[in-house]
């Protein structure tokens, strides 16, 4: 794929590519938002073929669930559905996955993208499965 830089690569105080421009977003919205062991933080990351979302406890930096459409499971249920449908279906599933961990309250972490299309599905889905904002 090419070299990928840890830190977002800027030019005169602005980045320069787009997945640039995403990494700063989600440092800034870091700051902000954190698991705990209470609330522990979803994560989503979006490809342009694929979405993954993890529940994560940042305090001591362990992913308590993961779900994505490249698994097996899902991959059968989303033969011929739009990637918007299959983020959907990830949101159950990780919503499913965390009730059986006992986890009901989260804090949403969108990865730097726009909170629309695949991103509010899987978000929208994972309040429909009982999980609380």
């Amino acid at each position: 794929m090419g070299f990928v830089p840890l830190r977002p690569l800027k030019y005169q105080g602005k980045a320069v590519t787009p997945r640039a421009k995403r990494v700063i977003r989600h440092l800034r919205l870091r700051k902000k938002v954190s698991g705990t062991p209470e609330r522990p933080r979803l994560a989503v990351f979006r490809s342009l073929s694929h979405i993954y979302a993890q529940v994560i406890d940042d305090t001591c930096g362990h992913t308590l669930v993961a779900a994505s459409d490249t698994e097996p499971t899902i991959r059968q249920e989303n033969n011929g559905i739009t990637k918007r449908d299959a983020a959907a279906l990830v949101g159950a599933r990780i919503a499913q996955r965390a009730q059986d961990k006992g986890i009901t309250k989260i804090v949403f972490d969108r990865g730097g993208y726009a909170y629309h299309g695949r991103v509010q599905r899987l978000a929208d889905a994972v309040r429909e499965g009982g999980i609380k904002f």
